[in-house]
């Protein structure tokens, strides 16, 4: 019995989930290197991200959403309600991000840079922005999970309060809409114009404060954890009910 119990410990399911994530981040990196080899586009930063034979446009925009439905089942599986699942969800997810740029240094060479720029997703227009902007996205995310799922007794799990979850929403609008906003802007001159695009400069004055927004919600659980919420008292009343304050 005490050896399932500690195979159930938080701690273990979240190195299980953060080794999943670091060999899912290798397969990711081995897919994108074979790819881009076949494509002779090593350094994203070209027009046409996607370029190769129909089929294969259509795979790879498959393999993305195949990516997010993994990513979140280990989250699913990891976890044990709704809270510790969604944590397990964004370590798999940010461990993953990470280390996908990380492996892909000594594949492929690229990024050179942290600075360096990458067409982030496609779906439902390309997301362009330097490596380090969904890094630090994900760090966050990482944190965020951590947490939540390792943060305090199984029973009690921390959470954001709803001015934390408001603010994070606003901000992952602002975050999308900073990867967005060149392809925005050339969204109805046709697929050909988003094809060729190629950002020039990325918003970071705007991309800051969406991040700080974004990590509200960590704030927020980090400080219940540090300083936990008071808990009513309670007390013995003259005729023996108790009396909660």
């Amino acid at each position: 019995m005490k050896t399932r119990e500690n195979l159930n410990h938080p701690v273990q399911r979240w190195l299980v989930v953060v080794l999943y994530a670091i060999a899912m981040a290798w397969v990711e990196s081995a897919a994108v290197l074979y790819l881009r080899t076949i494509t002779h586009r090593l350094d994203p930063y070209q027009p046409n991200p996607l370029t190769g034979p129909h089929e294969l446009v259509w795979a790879e925009l498959v393999r993305e959403l195949a990516t997010m439905i993994m990513l979140a089942t280990v989250g699913w599986l990891a976890g044990r309600n709704f809270r510790t699942r969604f944590g397990y969800g964004l370590i798999a997810f940010g461990v993953w991000d990470i280390c996908y740029y990380l492996f892909l240094i000594p594949l492929t060479g690229w990024p050179r840079s942290w600075l360096d720029w990458d067409v982030l997703f496609l779906i439902p227009l390309p997301w362009w922005g330097p490596v380090l902007a969904p890094t630090l996205i994900a760090a966050l995310m990482v944190l965020f999970g951590t947490l939540v799922t390792q943060g305090t007794g199984e029973g009690d799990r921390p959470w954001p309060g709803w001015a934390s979850h408001v603010a994070c929403a606003i901000g992952i609008v602002l975050a999308l809409y900073v990867f967005m906003a060149d392809a925005i802007r050339i969204a109805g001159q046709g697929e050909t114009a988003l094809r060729e695009m190629l950002p020039t400069r990325f918003n970071w004055p705007l991309y800051v404060v969406a991040l700080v927004l974004i990590a509200s919600p960590v704030i927020d659980v980090a400080r219940q954890i540090i300083v936990p919420p008071k808990q009513p008292t309670t007390d013995i009343a003259p005729d023996g009910v108790p009396d909660a304050h």
